[in-house]
């Protein structure tokens, strides 16, 4: 058995089956159009048939192509019910596991980055992984000074097979495109090969991690493991229990939900004015409820979810915003939210989100953008999986006047990877079904977000009522 089955012809033939595959199934939806079917039916048995395909064989293949998959397992709540339903399980697979490499290739990694002596650095080490993801494996540890730890190991030859599959992909990425409606897949493909050095980098990813842990430390609501040891390849980090969001998203209380919804909005913003850093990599596998009691001791039955905190893990994708999220994500929030039409126009424009070559009307472009950040506008919000397919279905469908001004508008590199990690954040949040009062973190941690002159202005009004 191979460690990752990355030989070039094996990764490419079964990528290759994808577009081959959904050619096929065109096929077979012609002929049951022509057997008098109707297109709606057999549009839907075609997105049911290419999903499952295509989450078997991402599953598979780890690499870039589980790399893929974990970045559009987010957004199945934009998928119609009837298919996303039977596919939430194989996403939630995605999210937090993938066939193991064989036992003797860890211990060569470990041996080979750690030392020939590496077991002497542990009183315990399980080897069989607790849990498996795109580039490496985790494996649960006692460290040599009693600490329980988390260990990562990279899978040989990651880099090579991450790479080849993201290129592979990007060349049906259109294809792909119906399974996510209003979803343009080829630059999320193009953003993740971007950082594929990055993720691979365990030394960078160290370096984030205990930049966040630190910063975090005795925290109420964020708890981020401290990093014990990095070396090549193997990244060590004390461990940590919860409840995995995954869980908490299939079988959660309305508490657990609305607190680890809350929570996951508060890092979002907070983290970057913390820390200068955005964790980049928000599907539910890296995160967890953690139950606190006051004396800060796990409550074994985490009956209080007001005193859960949000368990952080995977810093391998990150974005450094040294002066936390631009202020004009703020001011441009807050002037749409006030329908101030032209100035947000003039914003964009000045921004790249307009090009000079294109003229848009402002109070269209305010009334393509004001359903999407409602949640901003209400002092609580629910976000359901409801709502995110009425978003999907406006930009999606190419008949709408949304669809038509969207293709204008341009995403400018310094704000992609922004842009996806709130979408996806958004995407989780409708699978939790949290109610979420969004507006209180953006008015705490957006620089912007709150006018300049009232935030001047209230203590002067606090004191004269003093």
């Amino acid at each position: 058995m191979s460690d990752l089955p990355r030989k070039a012809v094996t990764r490419t033939a079964k990528l290759a089956a994808l577009p081959l595959g959904f050619a096929g199934r065109s096929a077979w939806g012609l002929g049951k159009r022509i057997g008098g079917k109707s297109a709606e039916l057999v549009g839907k048995e075609l997105q049911q048939r290419t999903a499952e395909q295509l989450f078997k064989v991402l599953g598979e293949l780890k690499g870039g192509a589980m790399k893929f998959g974990q970045a559009l397992s987010v957004f199945e709540s934009a998928l119609p019910e009837e298919i996303a339903g039977p596919y939430r399980a194989a996403l939630t697979k995605l999210q937090e596991a993938a066939p193991p490499m064989p036992t003797r290739t860890v211990h060569a990694v470990l041996a080979e980055r750690l030392g020939e002596d590496w077991r002497g650095l542990f009183e315990e080490f399980e080897d069989k992984p607790s849990a498996a993801a795109s580039i490496g494996q985790v494996h649960r540890a006692v460290w040599h000074d009693g600490r329980e730890v988390a260990v990562k190991v990279q899978y040989p030859g990651a880099g090579e097979a991450l790479l080849s599959d993201l290129n592979q992909l990007s060349r049906f990425a259109r294809l792909l495109g119906p399974l996510i409606p209003g979803m343009d897949i080829k630059p999320l493909i193009a953003e993740l090969r971007d950082r594929v050095s990055e993720e691979l980098d365990y030394g960078l990813e160290a370096a984030a991690q205990r930049t966040t842990a630190e910063e975090f430390a005795g925290d109420p609501d964020v708890l981020v493991p401290a990093v014990v040891h990095q070396a090549e390849q193997v990244l060590i980090t004390e461990w940590m229990d919860g409840i995995p969001l995954s869980e908490v998203i299939a079988d959660g209380t309305e508490e657990q939900r609305d607190r680890a919804g809350q929570l996951l909005t508060r890092f979002l913003f907070s983290g970057p004015a913390r820390t200068g850093l955005l964790h980049a990599d928000p599907h539910p596998g890296n995160f967890r409820l953690v139950p606190d009691t006051a004396d800060g001791s796990e409550d074994a039955d985490g009956s209080d979810a007001a005193t859960w905190r949000l368990g952080v893990l995977d810093f391998g994708t990150v974005d450094r915003l040294p002066g936390g999220l631009p202020e004009t994500i703020g001011l441009a929030l807050r002037m749409a939210l006030e329908g101030e039409a032209d100035e947000v126009y003039g914003m964009l424009c000045e921004e790249g989100f307009v090009k000079e070559s294109i003229d848009l009307d402002p109070e269209a472009v305010l009334d393509y953008l004001l359903p999407i950040i409602e949640p901003a506008l209400a002092d609580e919000f629910t976000f359901t999986r409801g709502w995110m397919r009425s978003q999907a279905a406006r930009i999606g469908d190419p008949r709408s006047p949304a669809y038509q001004l969207g293709k204008r508008l341009n995403l400018p590199p310094a704000y992609l990877l922004i842009h996806r990690v709130t979408l996806s954040t958004i995407g989780v949040l409708c699978q939790l079904g949290a109610t979420v009062r969004m507006r209180d973190e953006l008015e705490e941690w957006v620089p912007g977000f709150v006018d300049a002159e009232y935030e001047e202005e209230e203590p002067d009004e606090t004191a004269a009522q003093a």
